[in-house]
C-alpha cells in the first residue's frame, strides 16, 4: 500500500468515519444490501472521501482485504473442517453428553465457558471460537433455550483471554513497549480476565440469552446433522483432538515468550521449525489430519467419505470468510486514512492522567479502525513517553497495560472483523449483533478498566 501525507483536519476525518459507518448501517439494515457488497462499496467511498490517491485506492482496498483473509480464511476453513468431523462422527454429541452429565444442565454454559477460558490461554480468539462452536451448538440443541445462553459465555471467555493475558500478541507487545514484567502481567491479567468474564460473559450471557432466543445454526454441520455414526468416539478422544492444536499453539507461544526473555536464540533452526509447527494454521492443519484419521478410517469410514465430510464444511463458511475479509478492508481503509491518529492525537492533548488517557486513546483507536491488537499496540506507543516520565513500575505498570487492553476491546462495530465473524457464525443480523456482541465487548472493556484501576490505585 502506498503511503501518502494526510492533509485533512481531525474534525473532517472523524466526520468522514462517522458518515461511513452510518451509510454502511443504512445500506445493510434499511436497504437490505448484502454486507459483503456494502462493505466494499463503503470502503471505496471512504477511501475517496479521505483523500487517498487514486493510484493507491485499489492497493489500499485489496491489501487490507488480503491481510485479513490471510489470518481468517485458513483458521475458519480448517476449524470448520475439524468441527464438521466432530459433528458427523458423533464426537461433539459425546462431549456434550459428558459435560451435561458431569455439570448438570443448568451449569452447562458455565462448563463451556470455563473450558474456553482454558483453551483461550494460548489460542487466538477466532481459532478457539471456531473449534469450540460444534460443541456449543450441540449442547444448545440438546438443552434448548437459544444459542446465546451458551455462545456468549464462550465468546467472552476467548475474548478476555486474548485481550488481557499474555502470551497473546497485543498484551505482549504492549508490555515490551512499556517495559512491564510479562510474568506479573500474566498474573494481573488473569485476576482481571476471570471476574470480567463472570460478569460480561456468564451473567450477561444468561440475561441476554433469555431475552433474545436465537435458533441453533447449521453452519458447521453442513445442513441437518447426519445420523450416520459407525463408532462414535468417546468424549476423551474428542477432548484429545481439541487439546492437540492447543498444545501445539502453546509450544509456539511459549517459545516466543522465551525469545522475548532472551532464553533462546531466534536464529536457531530448531526454534524456527518448532514455531512453524506451532503456528495456528499449521497446528489446525495437523489437528484436522489427526481427526480425519481418528474419526475416519479408525471408525470404519473410507477415504471418500472423509473427503465428502471435509468438503461439506467449506461451503457454508465461505460467506463468513468473505464478509470478515471485507470488514477488515473497511478497518484498513480507516487506518490508512489517518482517522485513528487524528482521534488519538486529539485525546492526547486533553491533559487527562496517563492511566485514564491511555484507556480513552485505545478506545478511540478501536472505534476508528476496528482491530483490538492494533489499537492496543498503537496506544502503548503513544503513551510510552508519558508512562516512562511518570516512573510507573511493577503492578502499576502492568495495570496501565491492562487499561490500554480494556480500551482496545471497547465498542466493537462494523469495522471490526470479529463483529462479522461472530455475527455470521451465530446467524445474527446487524442489529442483534450490536445488542449482543457489541454490548458484551463494551462490558469487557469497562469492567477491565475498572479492575485495572483498582489494581493501579492499590499498588
Amino acid at each position: 500500500m502506498q503511503e501518502f501525507q494526510q492533509t485533512l483536519g481531525a474534525g473532517t476525518l472523524i466526520s468522514i468515519a462517522a458518515g461511513a459507518i452510518i451509510l454502511l448501517l443504512v445500506l445493510i439494515i434499511r436497504f437490505r444490501i448484502h454486507a459483503f457488497i456494502a462493505l466494499i462499496l463503503v470502503s471505496l467511498l471512504t477511501a475517496i472521501a479521505a483523500g487517498i490517491p487514486a493510484q493507491a485506492l485499489l492497493t489500499t482496498l485489496t491489501s487490507s482485504f488480503g491481510s485479513t483473509l490471510g489470518g481468517v480464511a485458513l483458521l475458519v476453513g480448517l476449524g470448520a473442517m475439524l468441527g464438521r468431523l466432530l459433528e458427523v462422527s458423533g464426537g461433539a454429541q459425546a462431549l456434550a453428553d459428558d459435560l451435561v452429565a458431569r455439570f448438570g444442565e443448568k451449569r452447562a454454559p458455565l462448563a463451556l465457558g470455563i473450558a474456553s477460558l482454558i483453551f483461550g490461554f494460548p489460542i487466538f480468539f477466532d481459532a478457539g471460537l471456531v473449534v469450540m462452536l460444534p460443541v456449543v451448538f450441540t449442547v444448545a440443541r440438546r438443552l434448548g433455550g437459544g444459542l446465546l445462553l451458551y455462545g456468549i459465555p464462550v465468546a467472552a471467555a476467548f475474548s478476555v483471554m486474548h485481550v488481557f493475558v499474555p502470551p497473546h500478541p497485543g498484551p505482549v507487545a504492549a508490555a515490551e513497549l512499556l517495559g512491564a514484567d510479562v510474568g506479573l502481567l500474566i498474573l494481573i491479567g488473569l485476576l482481571v480476565a476471570v471476574p470480567t468474564w463472570i460478569l460480561a460473559g456468564q451473567l450477561f450471557g444468561q440475561w441476554i440469552g433469555k431475552r433474545i432466543v436465537l435458533p441453533i445454526p447449521d453452519i458447521l454441520s453442513g445442513g441437518e446433522n447426519s445420523n450416520e455414526s459407525l463408532t462414535p468416539p468417546s468424549s476423551g478422544t474428542v477432548i484429545g483432538l481439541l487439546l492437540l492444536p492447543l498444545l501445539l499453539i502453546f509450544i509456539n507461544t511459549g517459545l516466543d515468550f522465551a525469545r522475548a526473555q532472551g532464553w533462546v536464540s531466534a536464529d536457531a533452526t530448531w526454534f524456527q521449525l518448532a514455531r512453524t509447527i506451532g503456528a495456528t494454521p499449521v497446528a489446525l492443519l495437523i489437528s484436522v489430519l489427526a481427526a480425519a484419521y481418528v474419526l475416519g478410517p479408525r471408525r470404519g469410514r473410507d477415504g471418500g467419505t472423509v473427503e465428502r465430510i471435509l468438503d461439506s464444511a467449506l461451503g457454508p463458511v465461505c460467506s463468513i470468510i468473505l464478509i470478515t475479509g471485507a470488514g477488515g478492508m473497511f478497518g484498513g481503509v480507516l487506518r490508512a486514512s489517518g482517522i485513528g491518529d487524528a482521534l488519538s492525537n486529539a485525546l492526547a492533548d486533553i491533559g487527562l492522567p496517563v492511566f485514564v488517557a491511555g484507556f480513552f486513546v485505545a478506545t478511540a483507536l478501536r472505534v476508528a479502525q476496528g482491530s483490538a491488537t492494533v489499537a492496543l499496540i498503537t496506544a502503548a506507543g503513544l503513551v510510552q513517553p508519558a508512562v516512562q516520565a511518570a516512573g510507573y513500575e511493577g503492578a502499576q505498570l502492568a495495570a496501565v497495560v491492562i487499561a490500554l487492553a480494556a480500551g482496545s476491546v471497547m465498542l466493537s462495530h462494523v469495522n471490526d472483523s470479529g463483529f462479522w465473524l461472530v455475527g455470521r457464525f451465530f446467524n445474527m443480523d446487524v442489529k442483534t449483533t450490536f445488542k449482543t456482541w457489541t454490548v458484551m465487548q463494551t462490558l469487557v472493556g469497562l469492567l477491565g478498566f475498572a479492575l485495572s484501576g483498582l489494581v493501579f490505585w492499590l499498588a
